[in-house]
C-alpha cells in the first residue's frame, strides 16, 4: 500500500513539474483584442470588428406557408468596404437577400457596405426573404440572425418576431 501511494505521489509530482515547465503564451496586447466600441447604445452587437447591426426584425407572413421578410440596419465603421455574403435566421429554412428596384424584386448575391456607411434592409429596397418559416416563431418572440461576410467573419444578433404592421402601429 505504501509503495502504491509513493508511486502515485511521485507520478503527481512529475506531472506537476512537467506542467509548470510548459511555456504559457503571453496574453495578447490590449490593442490586439480590443473590439471597436459602438458610438451609440442603439447600434447593436459587434462581432466582426468595426461592423454593427441593429433594429433587426422578422415580419411573419400573413398567410402560413408564404415567405416572411427580415429588415435591419448595418453600419461599417471601418476604413475599407465590407461585403455581406449571406444571412441566416434561426427557425427559417432559407434566407435570401433581395433588392426591390422599379417595382421588381431580384435576389442579390452580395451587398457591399462602403467605409463609414450604413445600409438599411427596409421595405421597398434591400430586404431578406425568409422562406419556410417555422411555426415556433411567434409574434412578440425573438430569434437569432447571423450575417456572414465574404471574408468568413460573422455577426450574430437577436431579432424581434413581428406580424405585418406591428412596427408602424408601435410608431403611432
Amino acid at each position: 500500500m505504501t509503495t502504491l501511494r509513493s508511486l502515485m505521489l511521485a507520478g503527481l509530482v512529475a506531472t506537476a513539474v512537467n506542467l509548470s515547465a510548459c511555456d504559457s503564451p503571453e496574453p495578447p496586447a490590449a490593442e490586439e483584442t480590443a473590439v471597436p466600441m459602438a458610438t451609440s447604445a442603439s447600434i447593436g452587437p459587434s462581432a466582426k470588428p468595426g461592423v454593427n447591426a441593429a433594429e433587426g426584425r422578422l415580419v411573419l407572413p400573413v398567410i402560413a406557408g408564404r415567405p416572411g421578410v427580415v429588415y435591419f440596419k448595418a453600419t461599417n465603421n471601418n476604413e475599407a468596404a465590407v461585403s455581406l455574403a449571406a444571412v441566416h435566421v434561426e427557425g427559417v429554412g432559407k434566407a435570401e437577400m433581395h433588392r426591390t428596384e422599379g417595382g421588381k424584386m431580384a435576389a442579390v448575391d452580395r451587398v457591399e457596405i462602403a467605409p463609414k456607411a450604413e445600409i438599411a434592409f427596409e421595405p421597398g429596397g434591400l430586404h431578406v426573404m425568409a422562406f419556410e418559416v417555422d411555426n415556433s416563431l411567434q409574434p412578440g418572440g425573438s430569434t437569432e440572425m447571423t450575417l456572414t461576410f465574404a471574408d468568413g467573419d460573422k455577426l450574430s444578433m437577436p431579432i424581434k418576431v413581428e406580424t405585418m404592421g406591428a412596427s408602424t402601429e408601435a410608431a403611432r
